[in-house]
């Protein structure tokens, strides 16, 4: 009995002693925004990691570095000097990115970098994850315009219009992805409801040379039933709202007709925009016929 009082007791103080060590860290709240990498975090418990994040979030840093990964929180409203082309260049020609603030940038830098000094190519992942409304659609699609505007920033013995081309090619595959494969749900009006696999391939320049996207976990279900307050796929509303009167006869569908499929579809977002997926359609080398036998829709 004795040894376990003392067990008891011994367990109290470093309870104890641990709690005042939280509190000591959290007693100066205005340097909690200094730590930027959260492996810096003395002690890491939920509350103290929370903390920091939170309080970088008030001062607009939304990436933290955690050792090897990057943490990242959505801003919910556009800040365009983040992600600006010369924010870009500053990342890519920087002697060492990751001295510089955290950022997806700086993520994908190093990992250009990592392929570049490799005499034997070796293949780079990085993988976005996180839940709905995260932010996961908004980092891949930073991602591919960096690769992009990094490849496009150098001469190729094969020329610019190459590398534009496949450039071109790689950001419209974006419009088409999620116009086919997101919805407006409770927490994201532009959520990706499948997972996405997208591979680029450079060439020995490291230039783009190709690229392929391979799609799985497609929420098939969303098509024949939406939760309440929720909406089907970003194409059906955008093919009713936008198609013209000559393919709204050819596809079968009368202009005002209410569609069971189609719930909530008073709501206009910028995702129902029509042309923006067309273009990318074109663009992607896909032409008017196969594109008329994609939008038909028929309806009993």
């Amino acid at each position: 009995e004795n040894g376990q009082k003392e067990d008891s007791i011994i367990q109290n103080d470093l309870s104890e002693s641990f709690e005042e060590e939280v509190r000591a860290f959290l007693s100066d709240e205005e340097k909690l925004h200094l730590f930027d990498d959260l492996t810096k975090v003395n002690p890491v418990t939920t509350t103290t990691v929370l903390k920091c994040l939170q309080a970088r979030y008030t001062v607009n840093l939304f990436y933290t570095n955690a050792g090897c990964s990057l943490v990242a929180l959505n801003p919910f409203q556009p800040i365009s000097c983040l992600y600006s082309p010369e924010l870009m260049r500053e990342y890519h020609v920087a002697l060492r990115p990751q001295d510089l603030k955290p950022h997806i940038f700086a993520v994908a830098e190093q990992t250009y970098r990592n392929v570049q000094s490799q005499l034997d190519p070796v293949n780079q992942s990085i993988i976005v994850s996180g839940e709905s409304g995260a932010g996961k659609t908004w980092t891949s699609r930073c991602l591919m315009k960096f690769y992009a505007s990094v490849a496009a920033s150098v001469i190729s013995p094969k020329g610019n219009e190459t590398v534009e081309r496949i450039e071109k090619r790689v950001l419209d595959s974006n419009p088409v992805m999620e116009a086919f494969g997101n919805a407006c749900t409770l927490r994201n009006n532009n959520s990706s409801r499948f997972g996405k696999y997208i591979q680029l391939q450079l060439d020995r320049f490291h230039h783009l040379s190709s690229a392929s996207i391979q799609t799985f976990l497609l929420e098939k279900t969303r098509v024949a039933y939406q939760a309440p307050n929720e909406r089907n796929f970003h194409i059906f509303y955008q093919i009713t709202k936008g198609a013209t009167a000559e393919e709204r006869l050819e596809w079968n569908l009368p202009e005002g007709a209410d569609y069971r499929w189609l719930p909530n579809s008073e709501r206009n977002l910028d995702e129902d925009c029509f042309e923006v997926t067309r273009d990318a359609m074109f663009h992607l080398g896909i032409d008017c016929s196969t594109q008329n036998n994609i939008f038909k829709v028929r309806y009993k």
